[in-house]
């Protein structure tokens, strides 16, 4: 049910990868060798991506290969969000595209997040949606869009900033297609015309009450390629593996793309889960752990856990 799995989730943003403690984003980098090296040893066919860049940013993906992180995935990954976010326009994708195609013509570029939230006004969530699939269908391997639920305002949003963005911290809350309250919004119209060629990315929360409601939307839609994460630090939770076996289950008509993120705070430099961590092999073990349970290459049920 596994097809790719990212090694974590935009580690340039300041959202999600503490730049202070790694400010030339070696140890990131040393957590994609081992990451990677992992995840080939477990089952060599599922594609490995390096975490999805946000900003897009060449010079962050040449400071990559001269690490050496390059060398262990098979995709190089990019976010846009150029209509709420990105200080660029939406036309200009291609360009965006193509300037990290310069740096890294050996692998392919997916979008593995691009979104465009209904703060402002709905109808510009309609439009986002057909031009980013002119643009984008057919252009890259991978499209996907973030996302199909609005994010519940008392949740909050997965983020450095808060308020302190002003009202572009509350777009965090209007990227979906589906309201809050699980009505839909015109654009789920617009994304239902091209969900076979445009995936979902769609984060599950721990014991996420959303998620039947999710599965029943994406087969309604046609979806068939969807992004998704499974926190290493909510694997620490207790009953853990009953969720991640619950989701994964739920999941496993669709082609999935699995982010593995999120620091556990006791196994960080810092204690936050943007943190880089003391013992990088343990993140590895952990993207090891998950493929051998979810996509192993060996016909066996699931392992349990050993540590």
């Amino acid at each position: 049910m596994i097809e790719a799995a990212m090694i974590w989730n935009e580690p340039n943003n300041k959202s999600h990868w503490d730049m202070e403690i790694d400010p030339d984003w070696s140890l990131y980098a040393d957590m994609v060798i081992r990451a990677g090296k992992a995840i080939r040893d477990v089952n060599p066919a599922v594609t490995r991506i390096l975490g999805g860049m946000s900003p897009i940013d060449p010079h962050w993906v040449k400071r990559m290969r001269g690490h050496g992180a390059l060398d262990a995935v098979d995709v190089v990954a990019v976010h846009g969000f150029p209509l709420d976010w990105n200080l660029w326009s939406i036309h200009d994708w291609p360009k965006q595209i193509g300037e990290i195609e310069a740096v890294v013509p050996e692998k392919p570029v997916w979008v593995t997040e691009v979104g465009v939230g209904s703060f402002g006004a709905e109808e510009v969530q309609v439009f986002g949606i057909d031009r980013t699939a002119e643009l984008l269908i057919g252009r890259v391997p991978r499209v996907y869009w973030y996302s199909l639920f609005d994010l519940p305002q008392e949740w909050g949003a997965t983020t450095r900033h808060r308020e302190a963005e002003g009202s572009s911290y509350y777009r965090h809350f209007y990227m979906g297609l589906i309201r809050a309250d699980g009505t839909p919004k015109p654009a789920l119209e617009a994304y239902g015309r091209v969900a076979g060629d445009m995936g979902l990315m769609q984060w599950f929360h721990f014991e996420d009450p959303r998620l039947d409601d999710a599965v029943a939307w994406m087969k309604r839609l046609g979806v068939r390629h969807l992004r998704t994460g499974l926190s290493w630090a909510d694997s620490f939770r207790p009953g853990a593996i009953d969720w991640f076996d619950r989701q994964m289950e739920a999941l496993a008509d669709f082609d999935v793309t699995v982010t593995f993120c999120f620091t556990p705070e006791h196994l960080g430099i810092a204690p936050h889960h943007t943190s880089a961590v003391h013992e990088p092999q343990a993140f590895a073990d952990f993207c090891a752990w998950m493929i051998d349970r979810y996509a192993s290459a060996r016909a066996a049920p699931p392992i349990a856990r050993t540590a």
